[in-house]
């Protein structure tokens, strides 16, 4: 499984994106989006996602 950015609660700060161990998140149309092909979860890296890990915003990286 993969997670999403909750697009309507991003605040488009970027620190998900440079913290993504697997370069899964970029800014596409102003909005950043996570590649579901690329995301693992952080498994084996992280004991949690980052980008939901180092979102100002609560619930707004989420479990697809």
């Amino acid at each position: 499984m993969a997670y999403k950015i909750v697009t309507s609660q991003c605040t488009v700060c970027g620190a998900c994106e440079f913290e993504c161990p697997n370069a899964a998140i970029s800014l596409k149309n102003d909005l950043y989006v996570i590649n579901a092909k690329k995301c693992t979860e952080c498994e084996g890296q992280f004991d949690t996602p980052q980008c939901a890990a180092v979102c100002p915003v609560p619930k707004t990286c989420i479990p697809a």
